[in-house]
Formats: C-alpha cells, structure tokens, sequence
C-alpha cells in the first residue's frame, strides 16, 4: 500500500481554518474528556518540541530564521492554550487543535510525520493568521482626520471612511478628557491642550487636576497620540471572501485567548474608549509593537497596573512603572478594559518568548524592500505571505493625519 504523502500547506490551512471558525457551535469538553485533551495536548507538544529541537530546520522543523533566537513554532501553540484566560476559552482551543490534527483528544496513535505536518500546520496558522497580521496592524493606530479632508471625503462619496474618521476624533476626545490630557505612562501633558490654554490663561494655566502648568518641566509636552489596545483593523472587513474568512478566523483565534471577547470589539465598538489608550508617540510605537505591556498589579486598588518591557533602559527609560489608570468623576467614560490589556499582555509574552515578534519584525523589514526594490529573483522574497498580509493591512492608513 502506497504511504501516504503529508496534505499540502493549503489543504491543512484551510481545514484548520474551517475547524477554528466552526469550533464554537460544538458542545464544551465535559471535565473528564478536557483532563484526558489537557494531558494529551501536553504530551503532542513536548513531543514535536523535543524533535524540533533535533532537527537542523527543514520544512517540517520547529526553528526557522537566520537570526538569534530562532522562531520557535511550536512555542505559540503551547503559550496561547498556556495563556487562555478560562477554562472555556482552553477547551475552545483544544477543540480547535484537535480538530486540525484530526486526533480524537484520548486516542494513542503514534506521531507519525503525517502528524507532525499538521502540528506544524496549525503553528503556520496560528502565525500567519494571527499573530502576523495582528502585530502588522497594531503598529499603527488611526488618528482623526482634519475636518476638511473629512468634508471632501463625504462629497466624493467617502461614506465609511467618514464614519470611521468621525469616530476616532471622538475617540480621542473622550480618551483625553477620561485621561485628563496625559499620557497613561509617562504623564506628559498634551502640547496642543497645553498651547491652547496658555493662550488663553497664560502663567495661570492649569492641568486638569488644578496644577499650574507653567510648574511643568520644561520640554515635558508633548503631541498626545490614541492607541488602541486591539488593533483598529481587526473589524475592518476587506473585500473578498478570502480576507474576509482571514479577519473572522483571528477573531475565532482570539476567542482562544478569553472566550466571548469579541462582542467588546464587534464592528463600531472597536474603537470604544475601553480599547483605548492616550499615549505619546514613541510610547505608542512600543506599545503597537508589543514591546511595552501592562499586567495588573495583586491587590492594588482597580485599574492599577506595573508597565513592563522586553527592551532595555536606552529604549524605555523609566520603566517599569507602576500606574493607576485615570477614572471620570462621573463614570460615564469607560476605562481601558482590563480583559483586552491581559489579551495584549499574553501576545506581547507569546511573540517574545517564541521568537515570532523578531521573526515578524524580519518579515515586516522584507515587505518594506519588496515594495521599495521588488522581489528578489533568487525566490527569498514570499511574495504569498507579503500578498496576503499587503491585503490585511490596506486601508489601515487611510485616513491617518
């Protein structure tokens, strides 16, 4: 009997794309059946990672990139069940792996290489539908439009771009107010607030809080920018069934991470303040880049959080730090959602301890010389990868001032 050959790339992504979407109309493990899947997740994992680590990193191995550390493919799959949030968000995971290897979750078949291959196929999904386009996007959040530029884009016609314009000015309007015009890390006042009403109190200026503003250090204004928690571009449907299908599998794939969270961010609601932060633009850089994260702080008072970094003190100077998030007087502001900042936080720990952040961050560098220079004739170039990803990312800028 002929061996069977491993499902090409594009039979196992679309099986996996198809068992991650569909996952959640199927009934939970009950307890027995998630302990028996838990122990024998555990056992796959190890097993693939222990032979990945032997293997010099062929299309099968589990290290790929020139740089050190290599990506680690296998580590996401372990972290992101590791990182769930509920045991109905672990059990929405396991289903989904188990479904893509097309493993009973108490069976004891071998792992074979046929397994093997859909291991290592639902790690290039994870990545490529996730954590790839994800930390693209989240580079990058939109910031309003100047009135004008909106006022020509509703006479062309520009319908939605002028909803989605209008709707991060008032984003960042309630964002300055709920954080009294400073960013939540390092404090500083916004530059413009701060002109405007030197002009119009001069020395006698106030913050919000009553502060005389002339008693600021000097060059500690700065330009106060919105960042949201969970990229913009994840509700923003493209055109075409296939990226369409892309964006409903990173919401199913994010519903891994706590289960129902996506009602938080469905369409409009994405750019609710409580997915929204006030930060300067290098700390919002950092932050988009999941360089910086906020974890809350045990037993401190709500909203209370240390903000960490995987970079050193010449990129971060001052932190960590330890915040407590601003709230409104009358509560009528949400504040940032405590369960989309532990989302942040787990993929800010998943791509650092995998690798997958320095490995996006390569792929992300080849796009910028693709479309400066083009694609390299010696095929290093993954035009599909750059194609898929050019898609999920067009528009994000558009209306950016």
């Amino acid at each position: 009997m002929a061996r069977q050959s491993p499902s090409s790339p594009h039979v196992r992504h679309q099986y996996s794309l198809e068992s991650i979407i569909e996952f959640q109309s199927e009934s939970p493990l009950s307890p027995s059946a998630l302990d028996r899947a838990r122990r024998r997740f555990y056992h796959i994992v190890d097993h693939f990672e222990a032979a990945a680590n032997g293997n010099s990193g062929g299309d099968n191995g589990g290290n790929i990139g020139g740089d050190s550390p290599r990506y680690n493919r296998s580590l996401p799959i372990r972290l992101t069940y590791d990182y769930a949030r509920s045991p109905l968000s672990q059990d929405n995971f396991l289903r989904a792996f188990f479904g893509s290897l097309e493993l009973p979750v108490d069976g004891q078949e071998a792992l074979d290489e046929r397994i093997g291959a859909k291991f290592f196929g639902f790690a290039d999904y994870l990545f490529n539908k996730f954590f790839l386009p994800l930390k693209a996007s989240a580079r990058k959040t939109p910031q309003p439009s100047p009135v004008y530029h909106s006022a020509i884009q509703r006479l062309q016609g520009g319908v939605g771009f002028v909803e989605a314009s209008e709707r991060i000015s008032t984003l960042r309007g309630t964002c300055l107010i709920c954080d009294r015009h400073r960013c939540v890390v390092k404090r500083r006042f916004d530059r413009s607030e701060a002109v405007k009403r030197y002009k119009s109190a001069g020395n006698n200026a106030r913050d919000d809080d009553g502060n005389l503003l002339v008693e600021e250090q000097p060059g500690t204004f700065e330009p106060l920018e919105i960042a949201h928690i969970l990229p913009h571009s994840l509700t923003r449907l493209g055109h075409g069934e296939e990226l369409n299908l892309s964006k409903q599998a990173a919401l199913a794939i994010l519903d891994m991470f706590d289960h129902g969270i996506g009602h938080l961010i469905e369409s409009v609601d994405i750019d609710r303040p409580y997915n929204a932060l006030t930060l300067t633009h290098n700390m919002h850089d950092l932050f988009g880049n999941f360089d910086i994260y906020f974890e809350p702080v045990p037993g401190a008072e709500p909203h209370t959080y240390r903000i960490e970094s995987f970079l050193g003190p010449i990129f971060v100077g001052g932190l960590p730090v330890t915040r407590t998030l601003f709230l409104t007087d009358s509560d009528t502001i949400d504040p940032p959602s405590h369960r989309l900042l532990a989302i942040h936080c787990a993929i800010a720990r998943i791509l650092h301890l995998s690798a997958a952040g320095d490995y996006i961050d390569k792929i992300l560098r080849d796009m910028e010389d693709a479309r400066e220079r083009g694609a390299q004739a010696d095929g290093s170039t993954d035009l599909g990868r750059l194609i898929h990803l050019g898609l999920w990312l067009n528009g994000v800028d558009t209306y950016a001032s």
